[in-house]
């Protein structure tokens, strides 16, 4: 495997779900959260331990993403910012769009040094967003707030789930997004897991159309599109460059860069909100815990995270693509469909070139 795809000494994001106390009804929730704290999260001591031992990781740090639930929640979130600040940590927020979410606390989240924020859009209005936020006036919230962030220069991600349900709204969400003034569109390919599992996903195929739709959006300007638990947009993106004539070299603006590789386990790391290590929000099995055991060393060296981050044990399709390193697929996606963490993502349609054809 290419050395610069394996990130075996350190994640490039974490994500800590600070809570999983949440005001919204989110059919589509991870964390199927409430409106109250659990008692065994991390209270604010074990917080602030969690972000020193995170140090450990060293320089170059990963990026620290402070997600929910609705990090809002929490009482001391400005001290844990300050915290993982002043450790040299860049920090992200991922807040939900509550009466919390006022434009003083947005103020506030820039003057305290967090690079960027994610506001959640799942529908082009208010109809569709609120059903499957489980609230209404959501979406109304999401874009005071969006404009806000553009009001104090705070960049702002908007977050976008791709469900049947979302599908046919995705151009529209989009335009949404751009006029907005998003720096990034980044979409959510459910996996089903917490509430997720009430929905219905796309088919391999009509993934496989809006890859291309997305291309094409992205020419045209607007946010950098990114998506999450769908790493085989990057071959998507590689094949159309050789097309084009223009070979891995020249990539499309947004999808690959520094993207390449990462997935479930293999440049990510997720903390729960009780201080369980996993590959990914969306990927249920645990390395260890953070009360307990050094975060840096469950990801450097635990049996999940070592056997993630190896292409050559995946199986299936996965196991025999040409494109297993940049890709890789869904990790969680895969374990969801199978049991298996390491079996082929059934998102993916495509039929790896036979090996013998690839000299």
């Amino acid at each position: 495997m290419n050395a610069s795809l394996r990130f075996d000494r350190a994640p490039r994001r974490i994500y800590w779900e600070v809570t999983r106390a949440c005001d919204l009804a989110c059919s589509h929730c991870r964390a199927e959260a409430a409106p109250e704290r659990d008692p065994a999260e991390l209270d604010a001591a074990a917080g602030l331990r969690l972000i020193a031992n995170l140090a450990g990781f060293g320089v170059p740090l990963p990026h620290l993403i402070l997600t929910g639930g609705d990090p809002l929640k929490r009482a001391d979130l400005f001290a844990l910012i300050a915290a993982a600040r002043g450790r040299g940590f860049g920090v992200s927020v991922a807040p939900s769009a509550t009466p919390l979410l006022t434009a003083e606390v947005i103020a506030r989240l820039k003057v305290a040094g967090v690079e960027a924020v994610s506001l959640s859009l799942d529908g082009s209005h208010a109809a569709r967003h609120d059903a499957l936020r489980g609230i209404d006036g959501c979406f109304d919230r999401t874009l005071v707030a969006a404009r806000a962030c553009v009001a104090v220069g705070l960049p702002f991600q908007v977050n976008t789930l791709v469900s049947e349900e979302t599908l046919d709204d995705l151009p529209a969400i989009h335009r949404l997004a751009t006029d907005l003034g998003a720096a990034r569109w980044s979409l959510f390919f459910l996996v089903a897991v917490g509430r997720g599992t009430t929905l219905k996903p796309i088919t391999a195929e009509a993934c496989e159309r809006l890859f291309e739709q997305l291309l094409d959006l992205g020419d045209r300007g607007g946010p950098i599109i990114t998506t999450t638990e769908a790493p085989h947009f990057r071959r998507v993106v590689l094949e159309r460059a050789r097309r084009a004539g223009r070979g891995e070299a020249a990539r499309p603006r947004g999808p690959m860069g520094h993207g390449a590789g990462i997935r479930d386990g293999n440049g990510i790391m997720f903390i729960s909100h009780t201080g369980e290590v996993h590959p990914s929000g969306f990927f249920p099995l645990s390395a260890g815990e953070t009360r307990t055991a050094d975060p840096v060393t469950l990801y450097r060296d635990s049996d999940l995270f070592r056997t993630l981050r190896r292409p050559e044990l995946l199986t299936g399709r996965c196991g025999r693509c040409e494109y297993a390193a940049p890709c890789g697929g869904s990790r969680a996606r895969a374990f969801a469909a199978t049991g298996d963490p390491m079996a082929e993502d059934p998102l993916c349609l495509y039929q790896p070139v036979p090996r013998q054809q690839t000299a």
